[in-house]
Parts: C-alpha cells; sequence; structure tokens
C-alpha cells in the first residue's frame, strides 16, 4: 500500500469490523444498554464532575435530549442526580454500582470478544498491530495539538 488514501482504505474498513466485534459483545451482555445511554454512563465514568450541561455538551445534544437519556437511565437505576454541594444549581450526574459493574462486564465482553479475534492473528500480525496502533494514536495526538495550536493563536 503506497498511497496513504489505500491506507486509510484498509483502516475504515478494519473500523467497521472492529466496531461490528464491539457492538456483538454489546448485544451479548444483559441488560442490553442502548449505544446512546451507554455513551452518557462512559462519559460519567470519564468525568466525575459530570453536570448536566457538560453533558449535552459531551454528547453534542440539547439540554433538553441529555436530561430525558439521564431520566431513562436514572429509573433503570443506572445513574443519579446530586445537587452539586459548591453549588446547588447544579445538578452532578454519578454512576450507581449497578452501572459500575455494567461498565466492568461490558469492557469484559468486549477484551473477551477481542482476544477470540487476535488469537486467531499470528503473534508476528499481532505485534505489528500493536506497534502501528501506537503509532497512530502518536500521530493523532501530534496532531491534536497542532489543532489546538492553530485555535489559540486565531483566539
Amino acid at each position: 500500500m503506497e498511497y496513504a488514501s489505500d491506507v486509510a482504505a484498509a483502516i475504515e474498513s478494519s473500523v467497521e469490523s472492529l466496531a461490528a466485534v464491539l457492538e456483538r459483545a454489546r448485544l451479548a451482555q444483559a441488560p442490553v444498554i442502548p449505544p446512546a445511554q451507554l455513551r452518557v454512563l462512559t462519559i460519567v465514568a470519564e468525568n466525575r464532575h459530570t453536570n448536566m450541561s457538560r453533558l449535552a455538551e459531551a454528547l453534542d445534544v440539547v439540554p433538553s435530549s441529555a436530561s430525558r437519556l439521564c431520566d431513562r437511565l436514572e429509573a433503570t437505576g443506572l445513574l443519579r442526580r446530586v445537587v452539586d454541594p459548591r453549588d446547588r444549581r447544579e445538578v452532578r450526574l454519578l454512576l450507581t454500582p449497578a452501572s459500575r459493574r455494567l461498565l466492568a462486564d461490558l469492557r469484559e465482553h468486549r477484551r473477551a470478544a477481542l482476544t477470540e479475534v487476535l488469537e486467531r492473528m499470528p503473534v508476528s500480525a499481532r505485534q505489528d498491530l500493536v506497534r502501528a496502533l501506537r503509532a497512530f494514536e502518536a500521530a493523532a495526538a501530534d496532531s491534536a495539538a497542532a489543532t489546538a495550536g492553530d485555535d489559540l493563536r486565531s483566539a
């Protein structure tokens, strides 16, 4: 593959395969959580100080849509809303023990599904894949840093 566009097409195809493996793992889990709700749980898990406006921004939706997603998660016992002790006008979003277990189980299902696929690859191919993914991650980080620098210069 001489051209970067050919590599990009191969990556796109591989990412679709990867997404399919991860989706099968999500669907194999009980209970099955819709992708949008799972995204909410993931965002809250990654940031302890998530409130409704930060969640809406992260999801790129209006606050009322984020609130409806939280309503559903709260009704199923996967999310709690609590008043922020520092600012009583704000409501913080917290994971429940059930949602923490659900996310841990999902992570295990995903890793098992990925392991199953990776075990079908030769060891040398797996090592090459890890090296390539690390190089890609570094290049993406460099690109993000450069873009952030451009944003700061234009502000």
